[in-house]
């Protein structure tokens, strides 16, 4: 097996604590092994990228992550703490610390760009201390540029805004945490790399840490600080891009093709 799939040396471990320890995480589904001792560890201010095919287990390992599905064994810590001792108050307010973009931006139809980007902000009014959610609305909005959409519905946005607006969406409580799913998927080569430079210049902004799950090379290549391997539930490997797509392991380069 390829030396990238022991830990990752100093030139590709980013510097600050982890933000995010998960250590031997296992999970099946009755005789289906999806995660088998899966270990990840993501740092403050870092771009982590996650490949894995489909069925990889990419899914199951983040609905473990923000406490909507419970490992069968392992443990996982999320700013410092270990969410199987967290119970349903604490776990809420440690999923505000975590923003989603999620694949195929998931905003509401039946609601305008103010209205989706409001609803997260009334399940934690208490958090942020809110008394007025304009301010904060056109803030996020700004932030992605497309304050003009502020009263225009899902359906009048094209797929990149749509994303943008989603985005915005995952910033509005300032959370220390962002995971994208499959952020460029879609979207055609000139919208994906508005949207990926548009990553960088929020991680960049907010200092935020960023995992992004997704099966676009040229994406990986852009934004990840360091990158993991999911493979037959393991941590198969990890490193840099530059580390990574010149690996010898032939499981490897499959990825890079």
């Amino acid at each position: 097996m390829d030396s990238m799939t022991a830990e990752p040396t100093s030139s590709s471990t980013p510097k600050g604590k982890p933000v995010i320890r998960i250590q031997n995480l296992h999970k099946q589904f009755g005789d289906q092994v999806v995660l088998k001792d899966f270990n990840l560890e993501m740092y403050e201010n870092e771009n982590l990228v996650l490949m894995g095919k489909s069925g990889s287990g990419k899914s199951v390992m983040i609905k473990c992550l923000v406490g909507l599905m419970e490992p069968d064994s392992g443990t996982i810590e999320v700013l410092g703490q270990d969410i199987t001792k967290l119970d349903r108050t604490q776990m809420d307010e440690l999923r505000a610390e975590i923003g989603f973009l999620f694949q195929g931006s998931a905003l509401y139809d039946s609601m305008t760009v103010r209205e989706n980007l409001e609803f997260p902000l009334r399940r934690h009014t208490k958090r942020m201390n809110i008394k007025d959610t304009d301010e904060l609305v056109l803030e996020a909005l700004e932030n992605v540029g497309l304050a003009r959409t502020i009263d225009l519905m899902p359906n009048e946005l094209s797929g990149g805004m749509q994303r943008r607006i989603a985005l915005a969406r995952a910033l509005i409580l300032k959370p220390k945490i962002i995971i994208y799913d499959e952020p460029t998927t879609g979207l055609d080569p000139i919208t994906a790399k508005e949207i990926i430079e548009l990553m960088t210049s929020v991680q960049k902004r907010y200092k935020t840490s960023s995992m992004i799950i997704t099966h676009d090379v040229d994406c990986a290549r852009v934004i990840s600080h360091r990158m993991i391997l999911l493979l037959d539930g393991t941590n198969y490997a990890q490193g840099t891009f530059e580390e990574l797509s010149t690996s010898e392991d032939p499981r490897i380069r499959a990825f890079f093709k």
